[in-house]
C-alpha cells in the first residue's frame, strides 16, 4: 500500500450532507465501464437538491400568471412567488427594510446593481469577471469611475491598501467577493464593512460562493447588498437574487423597460415603481423563485455549523491527498487567509489543465472545472494564465469522491493517460472516443452522427 493510500484510508468517511438529484448517476469510462459521476464542479453548477425538484413538481401544475391576474391560480402563483421573495431575504438575514429583487444569476444581480449606485466604486482585480465587468464597463456611461485595486500579498497587507485607497477617494461602493471561486478565500467581511462605513462607503458582497457554502447575513455583518444565484444554491431554475438597501434600487434608472415595473405610461412620460417591481419588468421566474426559497428553507434547516463542518473536512482530505503528491501545487492566494470555503484549485506543472481535466472525466468518471474560471487577474496573480484545475464540493459531496480525484491525479503522474487525447475545438477530448451518447431527448443528432463515425460502439 502507498503512503497515499495509508493516508486516505486512515481518514474518516464523510457522507453527503443532503440528498441531490443524480447522486447516483452512472456516466461511461473509456475503458467500456461504467461509474457514479463524482461531480467535484459545484462552483460552476451546483445540482438540485431532491427537495427543490420535487417543490417544483408540487407547484408546477399551479402556475399562472402573477401580480394582476384575477383568476383563482394567478392569485395563488403570485403567493406564493412573493412568499418565496420574503423567504429568499430572510435566508440572507434582511434588514427590515431592505428590498429583495428576483433576478436570473449573481450577474443579473450584480449588473442591475451597477446602474443605480449613484458615485464611483472601488473593486478589487481578485473578483470573478461578473462582479468586476459591471463595474468596469457600465461605470464610465453614467458619469461615474471605477477604481480596480490591486490585491496585496497578505490579508493584511490588502486591507491596508483598501483603507488607504478609501481615505483618498471618494466611493459611493466598495464590492468585494464573499468567496473566490477559484480558491475560496475571502478578505474578512467585518473588516471590509468598518473600514468602508467608517468614511461614508456602502458595501455589497457578491455571494455567489459563499451563501450555498457558508450562509450569509446581511444584518449581522452590516452589508449593504449581497447577490446570490439559485443555479450554484442547489436550485439550477435560472432565479437569483439581489437584496439590500432599498434607496438606491427605488431611485435608480430601472433595469429593464416594460410592463409591471410601471404605476402609469403615456406617450410623453413614465412613472416607475418602487423596487422590488422597478426592476423586474415582464413576467418573472416564479418557478425559479420558489426552488430558490425551498433551497433556502432546506439549506437554512441543517443544524449550526454542520455546512461548514461538511466542507471543511472535504476540503482538508483534498489539500492533504493533493499536497501530498509530488508535482502539484494547490493554489493559494494569501498565506493568512482563514477559512476557505469548499472550493480548491491546482496546477499540474508541466502539464495542460485541460487534458488533466479531460483524462480524469474518460478513465475516472469525475467532473471538474479547468481553465481561468472567469478570474483572469486572478489567475494570473497566481501564476496560472494558462490555465488550473478547480476541484469543488457541497452538501452532496462524499468522500468517495475527494478521493478518487486524488487517487486519479496520482495515477495521471505515475502512468500517463490510457487513452490517447487530442484538442477538438480549443478543448481537450478523447480521440477516436468510444463511449455513447445517453439516450436522451435532445441528443438525437449527435448520436446519428458519432455512429456514422464510431459504427457499432454506440450500440455497446
Amino acid at each position: 500500500m502507498t503512503a497515499l493510500a495509508e493516508n486516505v484510508d486512515c481518514l474518516t468517511t464523510v457522507e453527503a450532507l443532503l440528498p441531490v438529484v443524480g447522486a447516483s448517476t452512472t456516466v461511461p469510462l473509456v475503458d467500456g465501464t461504467q461509474r457514479v459521476y463524482a461531480n467535484l464542479d459545484y462552483a460552476a453548477s451546483a445540482p438540485a437538491l431532491e427537495a427543490v425538484a420535487a417543490r417544483v413538481t408540487e407547484v408546477l401544475p399551479l402556475y399562472a400568471s402573477v401580480h394582476r391576474g384575477a383568476g383563482y391560480l394567478s392569485q395563488v402563483s403570485t403567493a406564493l412567488y412573493e412568499a418565496s421573495r420574503q423567504t429568499i431575504a430572510r435566508f440572507v438575514g434582511a434588514r427590515e427594510d431592505d428590498v429583495a429583487i428576483i433576478t436570473r444569476n449573481t450577474t443579473d444581480s450584480l449588473n442591475l446593481l451597477a446602474g443605480v449606485v449613484p458615485g464611483s466604486v472601488l473593486v478589487l482585480d481578485l473578483e470573478h469577471h461578473a462582479n468586476l465587468l459591471p463595474w468596469v464597463h457600465s461605470r464610465t456611461s453614467q458619469g461615474h469611475t471605477t477604481t480596480v485595486l490591486p490585491i496585496g500579498a497578505t490579508v493584511a497587507a490588502t486591507l491596508d491598501a483598501l483603507r488607504a485607497e478609501l481615505a483618498r477617494g471618494s466611493y459611493a461602493l466598495v464590492t468585494i467577493t464573499g468567496a473566490s471561486n477559484v480558491t475560496g478565500e475571502a478578505l474578512p467581511i467585518d473588516a471590509v464593512v468598518e473600514l468602508a462605513h467608517a468614511v461614508g462607503t456602502r458595501v455589497a458582497v457578491d455571494g455567489a460562493q459563499l451563501v450555498p457554502h457558508r450562509g450569509f447575513s446581511l444584518a449581522a455583518t452590516d452589508v449593504d447588498y449581497v447577490a446570490f444565484s439559485g443555479h450554484k444554491t442547489y436550485a439550477p431554475f435560472g432565479a437569483g437574487a439581489l437584496v439590500g438597501r432599498r434607496d438606491w434600487l427605488d431611485a435608480g434608472v430601472p433595469y429593464l423597460a416594460g410592463g409591471g415595473a410601471v404605476r402609469d405610461v403615456r406617450t410623453d412620460r413614465t412613472i416607475w415603481q418602487p423596487a422590488p417591481a422597478r426592476h423586474e419588468a415582464g413576467s418573472p421566474n416564479v418557478i425559479g423563485a420558489i426552488a430558490l426559497a425551498e433551497a433556502c428553507d432546506q439549506l437554512a434547516a441543517l443544524p449550526a455549523g454542520a455546512l461548514a463542518a461538511h466542507e471543511e473536512a472535504l476540503r482538508a482530505r483534498l489539500v492533504e491527498g493533493l499536497t501530498a503528491i509530488d508535482g502539484v501545487h494547490v493554489a493559494r492566494i494569501w498565506p493568512d487567509s482563514a477559512a476557505p470555503v469548499g472550493v480548491l484549485t491546482f496546477t499540474v506543472p508541466g502539464h495542460d489543465a485541460g487534458l488533466v481535466a479531460a483524462y480524469l472525466a474518460a478513465e475516472h468518471g469525475i467532473g471538474v472545472r479547468d481553465g481561468r474560471f472567469c478570474a483572469h487577474p486572478l489567475l494570473a496573480h497566481l501564476d496560472a494564465s494558462h490555465g488550473a484545475i478547480r476541484a469543488s464540493v457541497g452538501v452532496g459531496t462524499t468522500s468517495e469522491a475527494v478521493d478518487r480525484l486524488v487517487a486519479g491525479v496520482a495515477a495521471y503522474l505515475a502512468a500517463g493517460p490510457g487513452s490517447r487525447y487530442e484538442v477538438v475545438d480549443s478543448c481537450w477530448a478523447v480521440a477516436d472516443d468510444p463511449r455513447p451518447l445517453v439516450h436522451v431527448h435532445g441528443l438525437d443528432h449527435l448520436a446519428a452522427t458519432a455512429a456514422a463515425a464510431c459504427g457499432p460502439a454506440l450500440d455497446d
